[in-house]
């Protein structure tokens, strides 16, 4: 499909700059060495002492010194150049050096929509859960962040508040950090503090525990916004800034965040290229949390829909699509003639019905200024005649943020999207095929003419479905770990905004809004966050992969007629919160379980390490499938013409009721056999752990998508249900574990096409023609502020 890709100025400048680095220059590395050392008073002296040997000097070593990491696992950050990097690799102690990289940020009726009603009794529990958050801050003063009727904080609370410019916490947002060891700091856009300026972070952090409060876009989707535990606390890590978040400052907050005694860690950020586990700073810190006994929940990325661009896909982290909720916004196209075309944006503009001329802005070229029809089709400010274009309904060629029709009545543009975009005047974006229409009935008609209706809210059947943007499976590295886990309401969701985040889309909107409309991974990520502190609050004791299975096994089954690309989609289904509580069985894990993953993957003791940050050891060098690991799922990948043959060993534990029996219940096509061995569960006590196996059998396939079935264990009160995924795939992208990606990774920020389509008013369109496929900004939205990359 023909895409076009304009990156910022500033992007391309970075580009240039990078290409003309000097090979031996230093840059940031993050050197790994671990788990927590014993003696953490003397830790940053010893990697000051590690840097004076290679460096050859105490104070080219302190100048290098970036930060030292020793509360939760030992290393450093250093400048180093690619010698140094060699030198350091083969010192005692260093298990992985890689690349301070950058990633980006994945964005109330959707509780509503999930079956959690705010009516719903709550646990006094749940004012005990903090809920962590990896993203761009928060700003505290939102009525979402209100402290009134809380109490203090737990007990168990270690954290702090960094109060730098007159930035403060309450008893809602108890802890508050900031991080920037590269110096990334803009002064134009960002605050040294954590305070939110882009809006990501405010829009997460009230998704996933915000408390009730009536809301809305300027009177458009008004209701009650509210998180899934509004009385959660919540502790905020800003790592991302206006140009990005660092993985150095990424692991620093993991590290902050799990001395700090947060129980849930929500990440809506990753990576454009995929990287072996032990190369992957959120894979490492989520690790680390897992240990430690905190889910992480990340998203899945907006990559799609094309397959193989999941992001956060290790077993051990909860990755999350987005879906839609049964609420659309559609802004109406009125021709003169009367016809309608539905379009989809967030116009809140009154044109009472009034009908203006309809103009073609490639016939509008301001030629005056130099332009010529070809650009003027962009509508970029001073490409159009104003004396043409005013009091006109504009027709713009290209999707574009920095559209400015001066005068004008509305804008019309052509793209096809899942999301609606706020813009500061009157705009409808239709598709390509009704745009063309348009264009006839304009070059048809002697006196055409049209006008733009306010965006109504209209209920949508067929919800829920995954959004196209939403990244699809299977997983690059470990395709036998069926990814996505499991899908959450992420399509134009209003939640708390920070007032110097914008209220459009359009640069040239100077309006402020403490409530925003948008879309993404980011926001379906939350959600899912918000469902496990649920969880928490109810099964304190239980595992990360407890909780993990519950969401899992309860999810609401999606269909696979709407959603093409079936589990890889969505993968077990959407999340459904009040099922979660009670899910009858478990499958759990523990680390022991994952770190016998990975060296059946091929990670040697070293490589393990590397991840684990402990002593771990493989038991054997002998290689294998993921088939072992106690996954809520089964997938199988093959190659074509692969005979269909696969075991998949199971324990679940049984947390509903004493002397209860499960039986089995397969689902899948004739081609396939499945047996499950027993077929019958009996348990006399909660907390009893049975073991069963799942073979799957028959003829070797070629060119096969996806093939889905589902296992089923019931007892008449509990269905306890896993997705089986049967499918051809190419190798994993790492023939080797240790082969490295060429490029090396980028961590997405809040506004780099990110895991949410934001609009900002530092934002531009992405400009490309497309029926289906939404990019990083949802195939619109891509480089604001300061040109971040799609995800």
């Amino acid at each position: 499909m023909a895409k076009l890709l304009h990156l910022s100025i500033f992007f391309l400048a970075a580009l240039v700059l990078q290409c003309h680095c000097a090979e031996d220059d230093r840059k940031s590395h993050v050197v790994y060495m671990g788990d927590r050392p014993k003696d953490a008073a003397s830790v940053a002296s010893t990697h000051h002492n590690m840097l004076a040997e290679v460096l050859g000097s105490s104070s080219e070593a302190r100048e290098s010194l970036i930060y030292s990491y020793g509360k939760s696992f030992n290393g450093f950050v250093a400048k180093l150049s690619d010698k140094e990097v060699a030198r350091i690799k083969e010192m005692e102690g260093v298990v992985s050096v890689f690349p301070n990289a950058q990633l980006q940020v994945h964005t109330t009726r959707s509780w509503d929509f999930m079956g959690l009603p705010e009516s719903h009794p709550r646990l006094s529990a749940e004012g005990d859960v903090i809920v962590g958050l990896l993203d761009t801050g928060v700003w505290p003063e939102n009525p979402s962040f209100s402290d009134e009727g809380f109490d203090p904080p737990p007990a168990k609370w270690k954290g702090i508040c960094q109060g730098a410019n007159n930035f403060t916490c309450n008893k809602k947002v108890i802890g508050a950090r900031f991080y920037d060891l590269e110096n990334i700091f803009d002064p134009r856009y960002d605050i040294k503090s954590p305070r939110d300026t882009l809006g990501h972070g405010s829009h997460t952090a009230s998704t996933a525990a915000g408390i009730a409060t009536n809301a809305s876009y300027f009177g458009l989707a008004g209701g009650v916004a509210r998180g899934g535990v509004p009385s959660a606390r919540i502790a905020v890590y800003k790592v991302c800034w206006a140009s990005g978040c660092t993985s150095a400052d990424i692991l620093a907050a993991f590290e902050d965040a799990i001395a700090d005694g947060v129980d849930l860690l929500s990440v809506s950020l990753g990576s454009d290229f995929p990287a072996p586990y032990h190369e992957d700073v959120i894979a490492i810190g989520t690790f680390h949390a897992m240990k430690n006994g905190i889910l992480t929940s990340c998203s899945a990325g907006n990559s799609g829909p094309n397959r193989r661009q999941v992001s956060n896909y290790a077993p051990w982290a909860l990755t999350v699509a987005a879906s839609t909720i049964d609420r659309i916004f559609s802004t109406k196209v009125v021709l003169g003639n009367g016809q309608i075309f539905l379009g989809n944006s967030l116009n809140i503009f009154d044109l009472h019905g009034k009908t203006f001329p309809l103009i073609y802005s490639g016939d509008s070229a301001n030629y005056t200024a130099g332009a010529d029809p070809e650009l003027a089709a962009w509508c970029f400010p001073g490409t159009l005649a104003p004396l043409i274009t005013k009091g006109g309904v504009v027709m713009c060629d290209i999707p574009n943020a920095l559209a400015l029709v001066q005068g004008s009545a509305g804008v019309i543009m052509p793209v096809s999207i899942d999301e609606s975009i706020p813009f500061p005047f009157p705009l409808s974006l239709i598709s390509p095929e009704d745009y063309s229409q348009l264009l006839d009935y304009m070059r048809s008609t002697q006196t055409p003419t049209a006008t733009i209706l306010m965006t109504e809210p209209v209920k949508d059947v067929m919800a829920p479905t995954v959004v196209s943007f939403s990244s699809r499976g299977p997983s690059p590295i470990t395709p036998d770990i069926l990814k996505p886990d499991l899908t959450a309401p992420g399509l134009n969701i209003l939640a708390a905004w920070s007032p110097l985040g914008g209220a459009s889309i359009s640069p040239w909107d100077d309006r402020t809004v403490d409530y925003f409309v948008i879309s993404g991974t980011s926001m379906s990520c939350p959600h899912v966050t918000g469902v496990a502190a649920f969880v928490k609050a109810a099964h304190p004791s239980w595992s990360p992969a407890a909780i993990k299975s519950a969401l899992m096994t309860t999810a609401t089954i999606m269909d696979s007629r709407k959603n093409a690309d079936a589990e890889f989609a969505y993968g077990s289904g959407q999340i459904d919160p009040l099922k979660a509580l009670n899910p009858g069985l478990i499958y759990n894990a523990s680390e022991a379980d994952y770190v016998n993953f990975l060296c059946k993957e091929g990670y040697n003791t070293t490589l393990v390490r590397i991840i684990s940050g402990d002593n771990s050891t493989c038991p054997s060098n002998e290689l294998g499938k993921a088939w072992d690991l106690n996954y809520p799922t089964f997938a199988l990948s093959l190659l074509d013409g692969e005979t269909v043959i696969a075991t998949f060993p199971r324990t679940v534990t049984n947390v509903g009721t004493p002397n209860s029996t499960y039986y089995a219940r397969v689902s899948m096509p004739s081609q396939f056999t499945v047996t499950v061995q027993p077929s019958v569960l009996s348990f006399s006590r909660v907390g009893e752990e049975k073991t069963f196996t799942v073979k799957i059998t028959g003829a070797p396939i070629v060119n096969t998508p996806i093939v889905s079935g589902s296992l089923e264990w019931t007892n008449g009160e509990y269905v306890v249900r896993s997705p089986i995924a049967v499918f051809n795939n190419m190798p994993s992208i790492f023939s080797s574990i240790d082969e490295q990606p060429q490029s090396k990774p980028k961590f997405k920020g809040p506004w780099e096409g990110s895991t949410s389509t934001i609009y900002h008013k530092k934002g531009t369109f992405k400009s490309m023609q497309r029926t289906d496929r939404t990019d990083g900004f949802g195939g619109l939205v891509s480089n604001s502020r300061l040109g971040y990359h799609k995800h």
